[in-house]
């Protein structure tokens, strides 16, 4: 193609159309083109199929556990996450997330990492394209009764037994979960290593994200809806002026004596 007979707008309307996969046919031409706005686009094009294959190479590496237990005979494999440790109001809540074998959505990762725009498109193809998935949540009372760490195990084995297709293996986050009856691994920063367990993040933070955004509605002293119960100003503001309401864990709030 002579990109010579296009105007910089057809260019444009051209890349408008085209898979990113189609890219390098038309970089080294943008590139060569004596324009300097046709070259423009030929480096953002450069920059863009680069990024796309750096991506891929990582969400492969991150395939690495999923791999070498299809390698060992695994056929049914969750990833299991949950998120909800460190705020002082509200559950916790883990996700079990059971992909298909050719699953390799680009962009995955620890939720912490993402921001909700993209975490809620990568929830819109985890959920379409799982083949399973399970929850499980620990409200506060529970929290308050055997610790944060023992009800963050016991929402991650509410989340398995939540699954309608009973894994062979399981992937889970940095921990074991005691009495689970399926074999495991604990892979520490699992969460940005391994495949299923960064989509269980992320089906686990947007689960919980959700249920907190609802209670705004009801407790809207302690600005649920932006917070999700962690301890910003305004949540600390809205404990000091209100004391604890049923949402809050008593556990993490001693100094709180004031009931709501």
């Amino acid at each position: 193609m002579d990109t010579r007979a296009l105007s910089t707008h057809d260019i444009q309307e051209l890349i408008s159309e085209m898979k990113i996969e189609e890219y390098p046919l038309y970089i080294d031409l943008f590139l060569n083109d004596s324009r300097k706005g046709v070259q423009k686009i030929g480096k953002k094009l450069e920059t863009k199929y680069k990024r796309m294959l750096h991506e891929k190479r990582r969400i492969e590496k991150m395939k690495q556990f999923e791999n070498r237990l299809y390698l060992s005979g695994c056929t049914v494999i969750a990833g299991v996450d949950e998120v909800g440790r460190g705020p002082l109001a509200g559950p916790v809540v883990a996700a079990a997330v059971i992909l298909p074998k050719s699953f390799s959505l680009l962009d995955v990762n620890d939720s912490k990492k993402l921001n909700k725009k993209k975490r809620e498109e990568l929830l819109y193809y985890i959920e379409k394209d799982a083949r399973d998935i399970g929850i499980g949540i620990v409200h506060q009372e529970i929290i308050d009764e055997i610790n944060i760490l023992n009800a963050s195990k016991l929402a991650m084995k509410k989340a398995v037994e939540d699954l309608k297709i009973k894994p062979e293996h399981v992937l889970v986050d940095a921990i074991t979960i005691d009495d689970l009856g399926v074999n495991q691994t604990g892979i520490i920063k699992g969460d940005q290593k391994c495949l299923s367990i960064a989509a269980a993040s992320i089906v686990a933070k947007e689960n919980r994200d959700h249920f907190m955004m609802k209670q705004h509605n009801i407790y809207p002293q302690y600005d649920f809806i932006n917070n999700k119960g962690y301890g910003t100003e305004k949540h600390y503001e809205g404990l000091r002026r209100y004391g604890l309401c049923p949402l809050h864990r008593r556990s993490f709030l001693k100094n709180f004596n004031h009931e709501f």
